[in-house]
């Protein structure tokens, strides 16, 4: 099963379980009824779609959206604590994919100095050539800082390699996290 359809079959599962949960009196926001609802929901899909490109904040497009539900419906004690547990997640979330990559290429013999280039080219690559130039500036400045190190190109490379498969490993665990800020929003909305 492909992650948006398990996105699909968990939205239909949670409207089910609505529909058998007590009425709690008269909302704005009941998840099913709402239109407010359903776009808070479509841009969080959006931005769990916008975390298969590494340079798109997905998980901070999801909190967002949950920040623009808190807003609506108040911060009242079981509010505020879902909103804190996605501010967690949300900020765990952006620091993983750094580390995933790093230690990854770590593990495939680069040098720590390597990893800190690769992240600082990477964010200047963003700026240079949006969407895809921070995974080139990135790729870039490791192979080239370990080619400076080690004087061999297939040592180079094999880092490089590693910093590819973090940055995969980077982006399904974001996808998970994401996934799971989006669960936790649905049962902050239905409760």
């Amino acid at each position: 099963m492909d992650p948006l359809s398990s996105l699909r079959c968990c939205a239909l599962g949670w409207v089910a379980l609505r529909s058998f949960a007590p009425n709690k009196g008269i909302s704005y926001m009941n998840f099913p009824d709402s239109i407010a609802n359903i776009i808070i929901l479509g841009i969080m899909v959006v931005g769990l779609l916008g975390l298969l490109i590494p340079v798109i904040p997905g998980l901070v497009i999801i909190w967002l959206a949950g920040l623009a539900y808190g807003l609506g419906v108040g911060f009242q004690t079981p509010g505020w604590i879902f909103f804190t547990i996605l501010t967690i997640i949300m900020v765990v979330g952006s620091l993983v994919d750094n580390v995933v990559m790093g230690q990854q290429a770590h593990q495939s013999g680069a040098s720590w100095i390597s990893v800190l280039l690769a992240m600082l080219f990477g964010v200047v690559g963003t700026f240079i050539l949006p969407v895809i130039g921070g995974f080139i500036g990135a790729l870039l400045a490791l192979f080239l800082a370990e080619w400076v190190r080690r004087r061999n190109w297939r040592d180079a490379m094999t880092a490089t390699t590693g910093w590819a498969v973090g940055c995969g490993w980077a982006i399904v665990i974001r996808f998970v996290l994401g996934l799971l800020m989006i669960g936790i929003w649905m049962i902050w909305a239905l409760f």
